[in-house]
Parts: C-alpha cells; structure tokens; sequence
C-alpha cells in the first residue's frame, strides 16, 4: 500500500479485521489502541505501522489496531482512553505527553507505549529512564533540553536580540517545565522569554499579532501537537510578521521557516514498534528503560533568511547538516 492509500484508510478510521484463518496464520491478534491529540495520520503513523512490520507484526493478521484521535481537543482524551480500555486492547500506544497522561489515568496495569513525551520523569509518566516502573514506557523527545538549545541557536544567529517568544500548548504539563528552563538558561544571555500560550489552532494568528506588538524578535516553537498539524501555517506567520523562528522539525523548513533543531520525527515513530514487540513477547514495561534520542538534525533555509534580511554566520553553515538554497 503506498504513503497516500495509508493514511486515507487510516483516516477513515478503517481498522484491518483478519481475513479467513489458514494454517500460517497466528491464532492470536492482538489488538493495539493508539491514542493521539492529532485530528488524524501523518508519515510518523507509517513509521510506526512500518516498524512494526519489520519485527512481523502485519495489520489485520497478526494485529489489529483502533486509532482514536482526539482532534486537537484535549477534554476527549480520558473518554477515549477509557473505550480503549474497556475494548480490552492487549496495549496502548500514546503520542504526546497529554494523551500519555490520560491513559495513565484510565488503567493502571495495560501497557502503556509513549512516543514524543518531552519529559516523562518531569511529567510524573515515569520514575525514572533507567527504571520507568508502573506500566508505561516508551521514547522522550528531550523537548525541554532540546529548547535550551535553539535557544542558543538563536543567539548565534542574532546576538543582539534581546526579547525571544515561545509558541507553547497551553493544555500540556511540560509547558511551564520549558518556560521555567528556558528563562533559567537566558540569563547570562539577559534576554527575556515571554511564552504565548494557545488552546487550538485558531489561535494562532492572535498569538503572532501578539508577538509583533510586544514586539519579540525572534521565535521558539514548541513541539506539540497543534504546532505538529499546523507547520506550513506557522512558518507562514513567522513569515508575514519577519520574525526569525527555530522549529523542531526539518517539514517547518521545508515548508518556508528559518531553521530547525530536532530529532527524526519519522525515525523516532518508528521506535516504538520495538518496544510493542517485547511487551507483546512478555516483557514488562517496568522492565524496558525510556529511550532517549541520540541523533539530531539542523537545517537552515537560506531563502527564509534572505527574505528575512539575515545572513547566517559561516560557524552556524559549517554545521548544519543541511542547508536550503534559494
């Protein structure tokens, strides 16, 4: 199936039922919830999906999969979460630290698989990476530390500037954790954070025209899942109100922003696919230390900063791993 058959069954809300047993066929299907604040699939679910093929796991023979997607509305998450536990899915595969908390919430013995937490320990999902506990485990993002750095990204491209926003989700427990590190790693800089909190994504356009009246002069956007769903209209904004802006993800870039500093979103979807397999193998989540990414990326758009009126010092150039011409 290609990327755009998928994710047009995937939205649908479509799960693979196993077709007529035969002799290779396993007698058990597992069943896997995936419990999202996004309105629907993107390549990270393929990711997924596709890791999970590797290890032998094919939906709608092997398992079988309910996605609940929560809209971008994060009152649905403890009902959803609840379904799925009482749909008696065999594991819980949460994206983000909202839906992961709510799951926690609804069952404390289901396996529970976390992918793009920011910070699991700070947000209470685990006690510890090394020993997670309970029964949730899964992949962080490092969002926290990760902003400390495009925080100095940032100040390497524009040292004068003195007043730096963040685009955060005002909804998510890591929030004030980010606000509270960044404005700690600033001092020395004397540069002054003011975050700009948004519900959904209509309140986008209000927090820019917010931004422009302070007026920031450059911008941090945190990795959420309104800011995930809504890249080409950021990079937009930070575009119409010429506001330099670092993103956590290569697709802000490619769609028109500056810079960008992060983890393969695709490469840490697919991850999670391990963790499943062990548990459904036997292996307690107790027992399966939270991974932590080790491999980042960083790319400029010199058309974006051209159009900015920026020019990227060469020590940033040397050390992106790639860079958009013009």
């Amino acid at each position: 199936m290609d990327r755009r058959a998928f994710l047009a069954v995937v939205a649908a809300g479509v799960v693979a039922r196993p077709a007529v047993a035969h002799a290779q066929q396993p007698a058990r299907i597992h069943r896997l919830g995936i419990l999202s604040l996004r309105s629907g699939p993107d390549e990270t679910d393929e990711a997924f999906i596709q890791g999970l093929r590797e290890l032998g796991h094919v939906e709608g023979r092997s398992i079988a999969i309910e996605y609940c997607w929560a809209g971008g509305k994060p009152e649905r998450l403890p009902e959803m979460a609840a379904e799925l536990v009482r749909l008696n899915v065999d594991l819980i595969v949460t994206q983000g630290t909202l839906p992961s908390e709510a799951a926690k919430r609804a069952t404390p013995s289901l396996p529970i698989v976390f992918v793009g937490v920011g910070d699991p320990v700070g947000s209470g999902l685990v006690a510890s990476f090394g020993r997670p506990g309970g029964n949730l485990t899964g992949l962080t993002i490092l969002s926290t530390e990760l902003a400390g750095k495009r925080l100095h990204l940032l100040h390497e491209l524009l040292p004068r500037a003195n007043r730096v926003a963040v685009l955060a989700h005002r909804p998510a427990s890591p929030t004030p954790i980010l606000i509270r590190e960044l404005r700690a790693a600033v001092q020395q800089f004397g540069i002054q954070i003011t975050a700009q909190e948004i519900d959904t994504a209509a309140d986008l356009s209000s927090a820019f025209a917010a931004m422009q009246r302070e007026p920031a002069q450059a911008l941090i956007v945190q990795q959420n899942p309104i800011t995930t769903e809504n890249a080409r209209p950021i990079a937009d904004l930070a575009a119409q109100h010429r506001l330099p802006a670092i993103y956590y993800r290569r697709n802000f870039v490619e769609a028109g922003g500056l810079m960008s500093y992060g983890t393969d979103g695709t490469a840490v979807y697919r991850r999670p696919a391990t963790y499943v397999d062990k548990i459904l193998k036997g292996v307690k989540p107790a027992d399966l230390p939270v991974e932590q990414p080790t491999k980042f990326e960083f790319v400029i758009n010199l058309k974006a900063a051209k159009a900015l009126g920026l020019t990227i010092p060469p020590a940033l150039l040397v050390r992106a791993d790639q860079v958009i011409h013009p």
